[in-house]
């Protein structure tokens, strides 16, 4: 048993997604996450300042002594995931290959979409990682850098956030694909949006929420679970913005209050 908390770091609220699918498969694990936000979103950035600033959250939750660290951020993996995984430790999961392994299992047709920040299809992380698992997969990537201002700012459900996911999903429109990566967790806050888009015949696939079965599989081989039911958990929340903004998103999305505290890196 080990009741140190879990970490999360994303580069803002779309870790979220990922925080509140640990909460409904490991609900007696304890959660401390850091979302950057100030400096959101990570994808147009450059690969040095992406992790300078995933080191920065990194070293963060170090503090928070946290017993494992979860990469909530697909562009974050994308850069700088292999390099703190060997430096450290504890282990540290991405959530690049746990939603590869997932389309390639939900597919049909071998046809996959991918979608995802400009340095995350910059990468080709998802087609690579798709094809070396399974050759014969066919992979259309497709850069959303609009996504994440979206969800940033809260505008999930309106009519603009409705007008950008049609526009910039419109390249899908007859591409054969039954299988669609939401390659940035935070996409899934578009989900309903995106599966009306992209038609209810495409399989829509949420690379964070597949990550967290690869958690439960390392904190039982490590022997390192959470003592259930001895402790009150103290779940903690930080972002590098608004604190009010990011509790608003937080609350609705995860469906209980929670205490956000922002902190300077």
């Amino acid at each position: 048993m080990d009741n140190r908390p879990i970490g999360f770091l994303d580069s803002g609220v779309g870790g979220l997604t990922v925080v509140k699918e640990l909460m409904r498969q490991l609900p007696h694990e304890e959660i401390v996450y850091i979302g950057d936000s100030a400096r959101a979103p990570y994808g147009p950035r450059s690969r040095e300042q992406i992790r300078e600033f995933t080191w920065e959250l990194v070293q963060f939750l170090l503090k928070k002594e946290v017993k494992m660290i979860v990469f909530a951020c697909n562009t974050a993996t994308a850069v700088v995931w292999e390099e703190v995984k060997e430096a450290l430790e504890i282990p540290v999961l991405g959530v690049i290959l746990p939603g590869a392994s997932a389309a390639i299992q939900a597919t049909k047709n071998g046809r996959i979409g991918v979608i995802g920040t400009p340095m995350t299809i910059q990468s080709d992380i998802y087609r690579e990682k798709i094809t070396n698992l399974a050759p014969q997969m066919v992979v259309e990537s497709l850069s959303c850098p609009r996504f994440v201002p979206l969800v940033e700012s809260g505008e999930i459900k309106g009519s603009l956030s409705k007008k950008v996911v049609y526009e910039t999903l419109a390249p899908f429109s007859g591409s054969g694909i039954d299988t669609l990566v939401l390659g940035c967790t935070h996409y899934p806050l578009l989900r309903p949006i995106i599966q009306h888009v992209v038609g209810k015949e495409v399989t829509l696939i949420d690379s964070g929420a597949e990550c967290i079965r690869d958690v439960s599989v390392l904190l039982n081989y490590f022997e390192i679970n959470h003592e259930r039911g001895k402790f009150p958990l103290k779940h903690r929340f930080y972002t590098t913005a608004s604190a009010n903004q990011f509790q608003k998103i937080a609350e609705e999305w995860l469906g209980q209050a929670i205490q956000v505290e922002q902190v300077t890196l």
